[in-house]
Formats: C-alpha cells, sequence, structure tokens
C-alpha cells in the first residue's frame, strides 16, 4: 500500500501546478494595424454602435461647419445693410435738396422756362360759350 500512497503523493505533486496568467498582448498598436484587433467578437458586436458614433460625429461636424458659415453670411449682411443705410440717407438728402422750390427754378432755367410772377386763377366754363376768369 505503500506504493500506491507513493504514486498519490507523486501524483499531488506533479498535479499542482501554479496558475500562470494569460499573457496579454504587449503591442497593442501591432495588434489594430495588423487587424487582429478588429477580427475579435467583441468588436464585430458593437460595430453597429461604433458606426453610429461616427456618423453622429461627422453630423456634429457638419452643424459646426454650417453654424460658421452662417455667422459669418449673417455679419457680411449686417455690413451690407449699414451701407444701404447710408446710401438711403444721402440719396433721401440728395432728394430734399433737388426737389426746393428755388433749386427747381434755377434747374428750370436751363431749359428756358421761368417761374411765373402772376397768381394762379380759376376758369370758370358755362354752357353759353362765354368763359370768365376770376383772380
Amino acid at each position: 500500500m505503500e506504493e500506491v500512497k507513493g504514486n498519490n503523493t507523486e501524483r499531488g505533486k506533479s498535479e499542482v501546478q501554479p496558475v500562470k496568467k494569460p499573457k496579454k498582448d504587449r503591442r497593442p498598436i501591432h495588434a489594430i494595424l495588423g487587424g487582429d484587433y478588429l477580427s475579435k467578437e467583441s468588436v464585430i458586436g458593437n460595430l453597429p454602435f461604433l458606426i453610429f458614433i461616427a456618423m453622429l460625429a461627422l453630423i456634429y461636424i457638419a452643424n459646426t461647419y454650417y453654424a460658421e458659415k452662417t455667422v459669418k453670411e449673417i455679419e457680411k449682411i449686417k455690413v451690407e445693410l449699414k451701407e444701404l443705410r447710408f446710401q438711403y440717407t444721402t440719396t433721401k438728402s440728395t432728394l430734399m435738396y433737388y426737389s426746393k422750390q428755388t433749386e427747381i427754378a434755377r434747374r428750370a432755367l436751363k431749359f428756358g422756362l421761368k417761374e411765373t410772377t402772376i397768381p394762379p386763377y380759376k376758369i370758370f366754363y358755362s354752357d353759353d360759350s362765354t368763359a370768365t376768369f376770376k383772380k
């Protein structure tokens, strides 16, 4: 029986071995670039979510560019509006100047027209073919 015990003790010693931890991949960049990382089940299972996140990032970037473009257009239109407002004021003052009676009379002299000195009067018309004038 001792032999059996001896065999059991030898077996016990040979069966008890230290537990080895699984090796971590010491070259993660090599695994990613080599394509091994993308073939793992966890990555493939989360692929729709990763695509969704990528699409959200693209939409966010596009929205930012669109907002910046809109702000630039608003600033450009503000400057243009300011210039048009100045032009309106200048044109309005010029029109007010040219519509004065003295300015109209001065410009009419170029065409040979003179300002009348006779006050206006009414013409009355009657059926008896004689017109009467009143001042």
